[in-house]
């Protein structure tokens, strides 16, 4: 099934070289204070409320999906406002949802590699479902019999956030190459004409 994004009633929009610039900027000034923080970075609190939220709405399909619903929400919703930004074609909205998705990515690696530590304070909603159990990657991973392994998995988490994050900035780059060019070659065709 091939999902056409943009929408056929849209196109990509065009991405000027000043805005380019200045998206380019914010990235990678971003992607410094990630590098320079010890834990979260500055979003976290964000994405916290979109984890504690996807428990709640994940609660009703049993405890194995309320347990996971937290990361899956999490990651959930900047997905979703990225598909709902291709479908539009809007091109900016699309890399920035995107490039925090992958930012999500490195919270919940934090959160892995914490799995035996159990260091990190937990903030819950409701009671935590009272069993006295640590907190979510320490259950999930335990179930998994990966427990362990919580570090590995974490490093390879935050290495797929970071590079999901370079490769959402280079997808713009080339977007807006790409649409200049086309731009470019329709206005030298409606010349010649």
């Amino acid at each position: 099934m091939r999902i056409p994004l943009p929408h056929p009633d849209h196109e990509w929009q065009a991405i000027s070289r000043p805005v380019l610039y200045g998206w380019v900027a914010f990235y990678g000034l971003y992607m410094i204070h990630a590098m320079r923080v010890v834990d979260f970075t500055v979003v976290y609190p964000a994405e916290l409320v979109m984890h504690e939220a996807g428990h709640l709405l994940f609660s009703f399909l049993g405890p194995t999906m309320t347990l996971w619903g937290g990361t899956l929400f999490q990651l959930m919703v900047p997905a979703m406002l990225a598909i709902s930004f291709a479908w539009r074609g809007q091109t900016t909205g699309v890399a920035f949802c995107t490039f925090f998705f992958f930012e999500s990515l490195l919270g919940i690696a934090v959160y892995i590699a914490d799995a035996r530590e159990l260091d990190l304070p937990l903030v819950t909603v409701g009671d935590g479902g009272g069993d006295g159990m640590p907190h979510d990657w320490w259950n999930i991973l335990t179930q998994l019999g990966l427990l362990q392994q919580d570090t590995k998995i974490a490093a390879v988490v935050r290495a797929v956030g970071w590079l999901g994050m370079i490769a959402t900035i280079g997808w713009m780059i080339y977007m807006a190459r790409k649409l200049e060019t086309e731009k470019e070659f329709s206005v030298a065709a409606q010349a010649g004409r």
